[in-house]
C-alpha cells in the first residue's frame, strides 16, 4: 500500500467544505452535492456560520468547531477570506487543503506574494495545499469529488486504471469528458492550478505508488522543480507504469543573442524532449494521441516483442501500413515460409510476406480471417498484430467475427497486442476494448499507438539508464564569464577530452616559431574570451603553409579583429596543426534553469544551427545513453563508414559525451555553457579531437540576485 504524504489528500477519510452552500450553482455547493450523491463514505462537514444545516447535513461555523479529525478541507471562498480560512485550518489540525479560490499568482505580483504567504503558512503547519486557482481533484474509486467542475453534470466517468493530472483546469475538464466518451476508466483526476505546493510531479509520484493506477497521463505547461519531476518520472519508470505526457508551450529553438550554439539550439522544448526520452515518457503531440495511447495501455498488454504483423483485406492499404510502420521504426519481419504456405493453400493469390493480404476473399470465405490471424501469431510469432478490415466492421457478421477473433486470439496469446482498423460504431468499439482490443478507423493511427506501446516495451525490458542523483556530484566551480579557446581546451583536456597540440603567440615572431614547431599546415585563430565566434570578426586563417604565410596571417588577424571589435581584449593568436580526416560533430552542454545540465550532440561545423541535426540528454549521461544520442542523429551513417569512408571511432565519441556530461554535471549552477565545435571524430582507434571550444561559467549568487 502507498504511504505517501499525499494519502490523506487523495484518499481522505473526512472532508470539510469551507463556504458550503445551499444554492445549487455556487462553487461551495457543487463538491458537497457530488460527495453526497455519489456515495463518498467518509465524514462530510459543511462549514457555513450562517446555517445550521447545509444540503441535509449538520453545518459548522468553523473548522475548529467540528471537533473531529479533518483530512481534507475544500476552500470555496473568495481570495479575501483565504487568510482567515487558513488560520482556521491550522488551528483545527487539517491535513490537506484544496483551494478553489482565484486571485493570486495568476493575476499580478501582489497576488503572487499573497500566494507565497499562504503556501508558507500551510507548509509551516504541515498542510499540503492544492491550488490556489484550481478545479480540485477526484478519486473516482473512492467517490471523492473535491471539485466544482461542471463536467460532472453531464455524466460520470467509470472507475478504471488511468490517472490524469493537469496544470490546466480547462484541459483537465476536457480530458475527463474525453475519457468518459471513450470509455477510459479513471482512478484519479487532479487539476493542480497555480501549484503553490502540490505539483504535477507530486501527483505522478503518488500515482506511481497507487495500486489502482496502471497508466499515468499528465498535461504540462511548465515546471518549476526539475529535480522533483525527474524523481517522479524515475519512480514511475522503476515500477513499470507508463507515463504519457502532453507538454505545451513549445518555444522556438534558438536564442537571439546566445554566445553558445548549444543554448541557442536547446530551448525549453528540446530540453523537455530530452527529459521525456531519458525517463521513458511517451510525449503525445495531439489530444487524440494522448488518449489513444493511454487507452491502449489500459486495456491491452504491451507487445511480447518487437516484430509486428500486418493483416489486411486490401493490398493498397497493406502497403500504406508497411510504409507507416517503417517510418515509425517498427519491425515488419517477413512471415516464415511454412506459415506463408499454410495461407496460400487456402488462398493461392494471397500476399503472404507481411503485410499479409487475404484480399476481398474474406467476404466469400469468412474463416480465412481467423486462419490468417492465428497463423501469424502462432507460426509467425509476431509480438503484435494489426488487422485492417476496411468498412466491414459495420456489418453484423463481421462484428461477430471480430468479437470471436478477439476472444480467441487474446485467450490463445495473452501476451500479444491485437488491434483492428475498421469503421465501427461506438458500441462495437467498446465491446472490442472490453476484450483488450482497440479499434481505429485509420490504420496509420493504430500503428502510431502500437509504436508507443512498443516504446514502453523497450523501456521496461532493460534496466533504466537515468542520470545519477545530485548527491553523487563532485564539486567543480567554473569561474564566471568566458574563457579564451586555449584555456577552454585546457579544461577539456583535464577532463579527458583530447585536443591537438597548440601554441599561444603574442607576436609575429612567436606565431612563426609556433607554426614551424608544430609543422605546416597550421590554423591560426585570434585568442580572446570576448570573441566566442571568431570567424565573424575575421579572426581565423586556415591552411597556413609556410613561414611567410604565418607572418601574414598573424598580421591579418590582428588588423581584422581590431577593425571589427576595437574594444575586445586580445590575448594573442592561437596556432594549431590542421587536422585532416574524420567526421565533424558538435558536442556541448548548457544549464537549463529548471532541469539542470543538458548535453547536446549534433552534426558539427558552422552550419549547426541551420541543419539542427541534434540530440539532447540531461547530465550526467552513461555510455548507453551516449550511444543512443549518436544513433539518433540523421548524420549517424557518416560515422559508420558512409560510401566507403573510414568508420569513425564511435566508442571514443561516446566516451567524450560521457566525460563532458560529467564535467557539466559537476559544475552544477556554475555552468553557463560549453561548446566543442568542431569535435573531430577520427577513424577507429584514433579517438576524438576538440578543434575549437567555448567554456562559459556563471556566478549563481549574482544570477539569483538579478
Amino acid at each position: 500500500m502507498s504511504t505517501s504524504p499525499l494519502d490523506s489528500f487523495l484518499t481522505p477519510r473526512s472532508v470539510a467544505v469551507v463556504g458550503a452552500s445551499t444554492t445549487p450553482d455556487k462553487i461551495g455547493a457543487v463538491p458537497l452535492r457530488h460527495l453526497i450523491e455519489h456515495g463518498y463514505d467518509g465524514a462530510i462537514f459543511p462549514i457555513n456560520p450562517a446555517h445550521a444545516e447545509v444540503q441535509g447535513l449538520p453545518a459548522y461555523p468553523s473548522l475548529q468547531a467540528v471537533g473531529r479529525p479533518i483530512d481534507l478541507a475544500i476552500f470555496a471562498v473568495p481570495a479575501a477570506r483565504v487568510d482567515d480560512a487558513m488560520s482556521d485550518a491550522v488551528a483545527a489540525g487539517v491535513k490537506s487543503v484544496v483551494m478553489f479560490s482565484a486571485g493570486f499568482a495568476e493575476i499580478d505580483d501582489e497576488g503572487a506574494r499573497a500566494q507565497r504567504r499562504i503556501a508558507e503558512r500551510a507548509r509551516a503547519a504541515g498542510i499540503r495545499l492544492l491550488g490556489p486557482n484550481c478545479l480540485g481533484f477526484m478519486n473516482i474509486g473512492r467517490a471523492v469529488y473535491a471539485t466544482f467542475s461542471p463536467v460532472l453534470s453531464t455524466g460520470l466517468v467509470a472507475s478504471g486504471p488511468v490517472g490524469i493530472v493537469s496544470q490546466s483546469g480547462a484541459f483537465a475538464a476536457y480530458a475527463y469528458g474525453m475519457a468518459r466518451e471513450r470509455g477510459v476508466g479513471l482512478s484519479v483526476w487532479v487539476a493542480t492550478g497555480n501549484e503553490a505546493d502540490i505539483q504535477v510531479a507530486d501527483c505522478i509520484a503518488w500515482m506511481a505508488n497507487d495500486p489502482a493506477t496502471r497508466v499515468i497521463m499528465a498535461y504540462l505547461e511548465g515546471c518549476t522543480d526539475g529535480e522533483k519531476l525527474k524523481q517522479a518520472l524515475a519512480l514511475a519508470r522503476a515500477v513499470r507504469k507508463p507515463v504519457v505526457i502532453v507538454k505545451v508551450g513549445r518555444s522556438e529553438l534558438g536564442a537571439k543573442a546566445a554566445a553558445s550554439h548549444t543554448a541557442a539550439l536547446a530551448g525549453d522544448d528540446a530540453v523537455f524532449d530530452a527529459l521525456f526520452r531519458q525517463y521513458g515518457v511517451w510525449r503525445a503531440r495531439t489530444i487524440d494521441e494522448f488518449f489513444d495511447v493511454a487507452h491502449c495501455l489500459a486495456v491491452s498488454p504491451l507487445p511480447a516483442h518487437g516484430s509486428v504483423g500486418l493483416l489486411t483485406v486490401s493490398g493498397g492499404v497493406g502497403v500504406l501500413m508497411a510504409d507507416e510502420a517503417a517510418e515509425l521504426g517498427l519491425d515488419v519481419a517477413p512471415m516464415p515460409g511454412e506459415a506463408q504456405a499454410r495461407i496460400r493453400a487456402r488462398v493461392p493469390f494471397a500476399g503472404t510476406m507481411n503485410p499479409v493480404d487475404v484480399t476481398g476473399q474474406v467476404t466469400a470465405d469468412p474463416e480465412l480471417l481467423p486462419l490468417a490471424a492465428h497463423t501469424m501469431l502462432a507460426q509467425g510469432g509476431y509480438g503484435a498484430l494489426v488487422i485492417f478490415l476496411a468498412a466491414a466492421g459495420l456489418t453484423p457478421a463481421m462484428q461477430a467475427m471480430q468479437l470471436r477473433l478477439a476472444h480467441e486470439l487474446t485467450a490463445a496469446h495473452p501476451d500479444r497486442l491485437l488491434m483492428f482498423s475498421t469503421l465501427a460504431d461506438a458500441a462495437h468499439q467498446r465491446a472490442l476494448a472490453a476484450r483488450g482490443c482497440l479499434t481505429f478507423p485509420d490504420p496509420s493511427r493504430a500503428l502510431r499507438v502500437l509504436a508507443a506501446a512498443d516504446f514502453f516495451r523497450r523501456q521496461f525490458s532493460v534496466p533504466p539508464s537515468l542520470p545519477e542523483q545530485a548527491s553523487e556530484r563532485t564539486a567543480l566551480r567554473l569561474e564566471p564569464g568566458l574563457r579564451n579557446e586555449a584555456d577552454a581546451l585546457a579544461l577539456l583536456r583535464e577532463h579527458g577530452i583530447a585536443s591537438p597540440a597548440i601554441r599561444r603567440a603574442v607576436s609575429r615572431e612567436q606565431a612563426c616559431a609556433a607554426a614551424q614547431a608544430l609543422g605546416f599546415p597550421v590554423a591560426m585563430k585570434v585568442l580572446s574570451a570576448a570573441l566566442p565566434h571568431k570567424t565573424e570578426a575575421g579572426g581565423v586563417v586556415l591552411g597556413v603553409n609556410d613561414l611567410a604565410q604565418a607572418a601574414q596571417a598573424y598580421d591579418r588577424i590582428r588588423e581584422r579583429v581590431a577593425a571589427a571589435v576595437p574594444d575586445a581584449a586580445i590575448d594573442g593568436v592561437l596556432v594549431a596543426p590542421m587536422v585532416a580526416g574524420g567526421v565533424e560533430c558538435i558536442l556541448g552542454a548548457h544549464r537549463d534553469p529548471v532541469l539542470g545540465a543538458v548535453v547536446m550532440l549534433g552534426a558539427g561545423g558552422v552550419n549547426v544551427e541551420l541543419m539542427r541535426d541534434v540530440s539532447f540528454r540531461l547530465a550526467p549521461v552513461d555510455r548507453q545513453q551516449a550511444r543512443a544520442m549518436i544513433d539518433e542523429l540523421k548524420s549517424a551513417p557518416l560515422l559508420r563508414g558512409f560510401r566507403g569512408a573510414p568508420v569513425a571511432d564511435v566508442e571514443a565519441l561516446a566516451d567524450a559525451i560521457v566525460r563532458l556530461s560529467r564535467l557539466a554535471f559537476d559544475a552544477g549552477e556554475t555552468l553557463a555553457a560549453i561548446d566543442i565545435n568542431p569535435l573531430r571524430v577520427m577513424p577507429v582507434g584514433q579517438g576524438v579531437l576538440a578543434l575549437d571550444a567555448l567554456v562559459a561559467g556563471r556566478d549563481p549568487e549574482a544570477a539569483g540576485a538579478a
